[in-house]
């Protein structure tokens, strides 16, 4: 198998032998959920998500996450083992001097998968969860917060703030039984959202009598965003748009399937809402052919699914250059590293109209840290203070919800 790209950084040096990597445990975690959460693509009430455990040779200890999806990048957990496996891990990062050189080795790892795919997102959710770790575990090492990595990209066109702000995240309404989507509505008009995703295109439900609650109950000052899952073919799109107009639709995620996504360069401008992707932007090429193919006004930017906080930045700035709008998603099931990761983010970055996640009690029966870092009223949350994700994992939790577990060691 052909070795992952990157700018090697050679041989530990002698001086710093603490940062070397020593072992990297790979976990498969099954993630209990509170309640099934369906859409139009997929129903679900455990997450089988990727953990990446990063021990340095001086015991520091960081943690990642990936969350595969096979009708999202292809991935499933057996395949991200298979991606990290075979790599010589502590050779290819070596032990860096600070964390500056440490944040432009992780950023350089390439896998091979990933440069072989025309759409630049086989072994994302992998390659995800493994930068995290490692940032997490170098953050540690040299007393830095996650977020400096962002700090620190030298990505063309990038806009962040001057200094870390609060986080405003966003409420879903998940394709439920009538009744519990009314109560939901009520329920975030009542503590004060400012914005609500509608999950919209599943079978024998009725979109506009759905949406036509829903709106009624939030408001006309509470923005509402309707996500298809990909659930309409492109030759129905206008006939299925058009009763859901009315309801001031902030955006439309993902209405087609990704192989009918060229279809929007057309239908976009006569849908009367702005049109999002997601399932259709997995990739630094996806980002590339939205702008020059005019299939999107905004982009779904997802950690895992974009392959990591380095790689997203890097959407993140085309559509700064070029001026697309921006959604920093996640997907259901993430734990608090992936929460803790896209907080980083979405407290440094620019330009990012909605923010999802942070949902942790409010989904998951289990969690695998110590500190609850939900959001609270109205969606908003704090920065996360300390070095590394800026949480404390712990190791019971993790192993309790793990189903299986491949070591890789250095020593």
């Amino acid at each position: 198998m052909s070795s992952p790209s990157t700018r090697t950084s050679g041989p530990a040096d002698p001086a710093r032998p603490g940062l070397r990597i020593r072992r990297i445990t790979l976990l498969r975690l099954a993630v209990p959920l509170k309640r099934e959460i369906k859409h139009a693509s997929h129903a679900r009430s455990v997450s089988e998500n990727l953990v990446v455990r990063v021990e340095l040779a001086g015991g520091i200890v960081g943690h990642g996450e990936g969350v595969p999806r096979d009708y999202v990048t292809g991935e499933t957990i057996e395949s991200t083992f298979a991606s990290l496996a075979p790599h010589d891990w502590a050779r290819i990062v070596g032990s860096p001097a600070d964390f500056a050189e440490a944040v432009r080795v992780i950023g350089s790892i390439r896998l091979p998968e990933n440069e072989a795919d025309p759409r630049g997102m086989a072994g994302n959710a992998a390659r995800c969860a493994l930068e995290i770790a490692l940032l997490d575990a170098y953050g540690r090492a040299f007393g830095e917060p996650l977020g400096k990595a962002v700090e620190l990209a030298g990505f063309s066109g990038l806009r962040r703030f001057a200094a870390v702000r609060d986080v405003r995240y966003g409420a879903a309404i998940t394709a439920e039984s009538f009744r519990k989507e009314i109560r939901s509505a009520v329920k975030f008009r009542i503590y004060g959202f400012r914005d609500v995703k509608a999950k919209v295109g599943v079978e024998g439900q009725d979109d506009a009598r759905r949406l036509g609650w829903i709106r009624r109950i939030l408001g006309r000052r509470v923005e509402l965003r309707i996500d298809a899952n990909e659930a309409w073919r492109a030759g129905e799109l206008i006939e299925r748009t058009d009763p859901l107009r009315r309801f001031s639709i902030a955006a439309l995620e993902q209405p087609v399937p990704h192989a009918e996504v060229d279809a929007l360069a057309t239908l976009r401008p006569r849908i009367g809402m702005p049109v999002m992707l997601d399932e259709s932007l997995c990739g630094y090429p996806d980002a590339e052919r939205a702008v020059r193919d005019g299939t999107a006004d905004i982009l779904n930017v997802r950690l895992s699914k974009c392959g990591g906080i380095l790689p997203s930045l890097r959407i993140i700035a085309l559509a700064h250059r070029t001026g697309l709008d921006l959604q920093l998603g996640c997907h259901p099931g993430e734990t608090a590293i992936l929460s803790a990761a896209g907080r980083h983010v979405a407290g440094r970055v620019e330009g990012i109209r909605w923010v999802e996640g942070s949902y942790d009690r409010h989904i998951l029966r289990e969690n695998v840290a110590r500190e609850d870092i939900t959001f609270g009223y109205g969606g908003r949350a704090t920065p996360l203070a300390g070095p590394g994700l800026g949480i404390t994992i712990d190791p019971g939790a993790v192993d309790a919800m793990a189903t299986e577990r491949r070591e890789l060691d250095y020593d």
